[in-house]
């Protein structure tokens, strides 16, 4: 269709209108962000210790053994504020989980809080930011967005599985990439239980540390024997990737 100069309409100048960015849609990454400065100019982040666990032991486990179920929730809620704000802070929490609950308990609290608080940045991401990012970035993340998608489970995994990627960093990526809502809470769920069973099992022995003054190392998950284990798994997930990949490649080979 043209008007009567012969030109297009400005409707129809581009065939796929690119996504605006509103401020509907920003207002959860913007809640998120607030936090996150807000946590810091407060002084909040100096309760997520090991000093402060010390001087509320007690309190602590008398409020466990007298209100167990509000204690877990209470527990699994500021895990979720801790990963959703990207809070610093995972190991102390994820340590404390193994301490308050026990080693099995804590685990399962710990993928709880943790695959909630990744669930709640990545929706707030992938609302805000990841259809406009995309239709911006003139088809390179979309380039990016079909290699990834076609195994984003696998990746996703290998992502969660690696110790030394930042926690928030990929909850943010896979927002970008058009990995599905289903896919990522699996993903996360599985890819995150090595490290919640290392530091749940390290704060079922922490009352000994802690009543004699000391603190558990936070980069104990970098130590050889436990690393080497976990990016064994984490090449175990890149597996049918690459057999993907090799029987692809194969094919075209044949034809």
């Amino acid at each position: 269709m043209v008007d009567h100069n012969g030109q297009a309409p400005r409707e129809m100048a581009s065939a796929t209108p690119k996504t605006r960015l509103s401020l509907g849609r920003t207002v959860p990454l913007v809640i998120l962000m607030a936090g996150l400065i807000s946590f810091f100019a407060f002084g909040l982040h100096n309760y997520l210790s090991f000093e402060i666990l010390r001087e509320n032991t007690e309190t602590l486990s008398l409020w466990v053994e007298r209100s167990y179920v509000l204690a877990a929730s209470a527990y699994i809620l500021i895990y979720v504020i801790v990963v959703a704000f990207s809070l610093p802070g995972g190991a102390v929490m994820s340590i404390t989980g193994g301490f308050l609950f026990g080693w099995i308990a804590g685990i399962f609290y710990i993928l709880i809080g943790a695959t909630i608080g990744a669930t709640v940045l990545f929706l707030a991401a992938k609302t805000a930011l990841g259809d406009a990012l995309r239709d911006r970035t003139k088809g390179a993340i979309r380039k990016l967005e079909d290699g990834f998608r076609e195994n984003a489970f696998n990746y996703l995994l290998f992502l969660r599985l690696v110790p030394a990627l930042p926690f928030w960093l990929v909850n943010l990526v896979p927002a970008f990439l058009g990995v599905g809502l289903r896919t990522y809470v699996s993903a996360t769920f599985i890819g995150i239980i090595p490290g919640a069973a290392v530091y749940s099992s390290v704060g079922s022995g922490l009352g000994a540390a802690l009543d004699e003054g000391g603190t558990p190392d936070l980069g104990l998950i970098f130590n050889p024997q436990i690393l080497i284990p976990i990016i064994a798994l984490a090449a175990l997930a890149l597996v049918p990737v690459l057999y993907q990949k090799y029987v692809k490649a194969k094919s075209m080979e044949q034809d």
